[in-house]
């Protein structure tokens, strides 16, 4: 095993998203990982209820997986995206794409959810230039949505914290009201009834600023790192209907919901809404080698396919588009869902795993609980005048007792691994009793 980590070499790596004051004065280290467990640095088995950042979904150290690895390693560890190729970027994007909802028939390859976004969004104004209406710039994002870290991503997205620090932003960008309604939804299991009307805000901001100068929509199917929040009945449909009547494209970021999170490969598969461009990542590759994928229909694609045969018909892309490592990753990945059936799995542990959560109503403090597929989300009453308080002490305490937590805000957010079974559904649920029912 290896030895603790001391407090004086903490402090070269600054953190992200840590509150590195804190983590620094009594790190929390993990030192191994195996399928449902983390191993400490201590020598404590800690059960991973966050598919480490809702990304490893198959559980941790896959032998199918490190052994692609490690002969990917030994045979072509890098080959550049520019004008050369590989065969397994190709082979990936075949079989990815008969996953995919048809339609969304072409892939590109990036290194993470952010560049996803980043890709997505500038395909999307670019299709509309190529088309000849360039005057579509807008891009319209949601009221706390979170779509990467980079700067497209936090203009589109709408969670404050993410914003404030960093200036204007990219100007054109607007945003509907979130989809969270607490006073007429809470405890309710999987898709909410109330708020499809929240939907016609889209309306409101195409009034606002002519249908003629928007280019995307880009919304969470469920947005996650903000606490959770569903989607009413009805809400997506009704977005998909408004941007076929405005010529406007819609944009899902599933890098969160994409590869089985909700019980089926991906969100259109769930609620039968099928959209322009589809962003992915984390689940890609199980989390073990950064990469995402953008898919785009035949439609958007085709567009750029004009002029002269040796031009470049879009300028963009990355060193690491489709590294071969990633690849040989995401392949692995890939036959391990289908071997074990993982991208539907949680369809058949959703209803013990719904009940199981809403078995924490009537704890103190607990004033919302919400789940679809095997996602759930616990929300707290905050501490008045100490916001996030609570919660954090929650995922403190939940690690000492051995459940890795994630907390936004007040709200605790779960998302194990779906090879979970039931007993460690079980496990994670009196973990987080015990934990809810000593919080001040």
């Amino acid at each position: 095993m290896n030895a603790p980590v001391t407090t004086n070499n903490l402090d070269a790596f600054w953190m992200p998203f840590t509150a590195n004051r804190q983590f620094k004065k009594n790190p929390r280290m993990f030192v191994g990982a195996d399928r449902m467990h983390y191993t400490t640095s201590d020598g404590r088995q800690v059960l991973d209820g966050t598919a480490g950042l809702w990304c490893v979904n198959a559980g941790h150290n896959r032998p199918r997986i490190v052994e692609a690895i490690q002969k990917q390693a030994a045979e072509l560890d890098y080959a550049p995206a520019f004008q050369m190729g590989h065969h397994k970027a190709f082979e990936l994007a075949s079989k990815l794409v008969q996953l995919t909802p048809p339609g969304l028939d072409h892939v590109m390859y990036t290194n993470s959810g952010s560049e996803s976004v980043e890709t997505a969004l500038k395909t999307a104004i670019a299709y509309h230039r190529v088309k000849g209406d360039g005057s579509r710039f807008r891009l319209i994002g949601r009221e706390r949505g979170y779509h990467g870290v980079n700067f497209g991503g936090i203009s589109v997205g709408g969670i404050v914290p993410n914003r404030k620090m960093f200036g204007t932003l990219l100007t054109g960008v607007d945003h509907m009201r979130h989809t969270h309604d607490l006073a007429r939804n809470a405890f309710t299991r999987e898709v909410p009834e109330h708020g499809v009307e929240l939907a016609d805000d889209l309306e409101r901001i195409v009034a606002l600023h002519d249908a003629s100068t928007i280019a995307a929509v880009i919304v969470e199917p469920v947005a996650g790192s903000t606490g959770v929040l569903l989607p009413p009945k009805g809400y997506l449909q009704k977005l998909r209907s408004i941007c076929d009547k405005h010529g406007i494209l819609l944009i899902f970021d599933e890098v969160i919901t994409g590869f089985g999170r909700l019980g089926t490969p991906f969100a259109p598969d769930y609620f039968g809404v099928v959209p322009d461009i589809m962003i992915t990542a984390k689940g890609l590759t199980n989390g073990v080698i950064p990469m995402g994928a953008v898919f785009v229909t035949n439609e958007i694609h085709d567009a750029f396919m004009n002029g002269p045969e040796h031009m470049i018909e879009f300028f963009h892309g990355y060193t690491y588009s489709g590294n071969p490592m990633a690849c040989a990753t995401a392949l692995a990945t890939l036959e391990t869902y289908r071997e074990e059936g993982l991208l539907t799995r949680g369809a058949e542990l959703s209803s013990y795993w719904e009940d199981a959560l809403h078995s924490l109503k009537g704890l103190p403090h607990v004033i919302d609980v919400r789940n679809i597929g095997l996602i759930g989300a616990i929300e707290l009453e905050p501490i008045a005048g100490e916001p996030t308080k609570r919660a954090f002490a929650a995922f403190l305490d939940a690690y000492e007792k051995g459940l890795l937590i994630r907390t936004t805000g007040d709200i605790i957010a779960l998302s194990p691994p779906l090879i979970i079974e039931k007993q460690e559904i079980d496990f994670i649920v009196d973990k987080l009793r015990d934990v809810l029912t000593s919080l001040n």
